[in-house]
């Protein structure tokens, strides 16, 4: 099982942000697609960075309000943990989970491919054991 049966299943369309926006216009991207994090590229959609809802939070409750006019540039997580495709889901997930990030940008060949959540990757991982569990049962009906 690697990362790109999870894109193949969900899509590999990203929603990104260039690093000049607003938090503000990062919040209403967020909510418009309902999501979680954009990733930040530069004009030629080199991956420069990441911004979630939780940097959203952090800025608001480090600067107030005010953090919602700032630029993305100065809140987004730079060279955030990546995935490729061709890594299996389990050792996403354990990345997932030591670093603590929600959200992972994949890349080929250095250039963005998708993007996989934690929600993603626990999905696909239980409808994989569902299927195990499944397949168990059939085989000890048969015997």
């Amino acid at each position: 099982m690697t990362v790109a049966m999870i894109l193949s299943e969900k899509g590999r369309h990203v929603v990104t942000a260039s690093p000049n926006i607003s938090l503000r216009e990062v919040a209403k991207e967020l909510i418009r697609h309902g999501i979680g994090a954009l990733v930040v590229v530069d004009g030629d959609g080199a991956v420069l960075g990441l911004i979630s809802e939780r940097d959203l939070v952090a800025a608001v409750a480090a600067f107030g309000a005010q953090a919602l006019d700032s630029s993305v540039a100065e809140h987004m997580r730079t060279n955030p943990v990546s995935a490729h495709e061709n890594d299996t889901v389990d050792s996403t997930m354990q990345t997932m989970t030591l670093e603590r990030r929600r959200h992972l940008p994949v890349l080929r060949e250095g250039r963005l491919a998708g993007l996989i959540s934690i929600g993603d990757v626990v999905k696909y991982r239980i409808r994989v054991i569902e299927e195990e569990h499944r397949s168990m049962r059939e085989y000890i009906a048969q015997a």
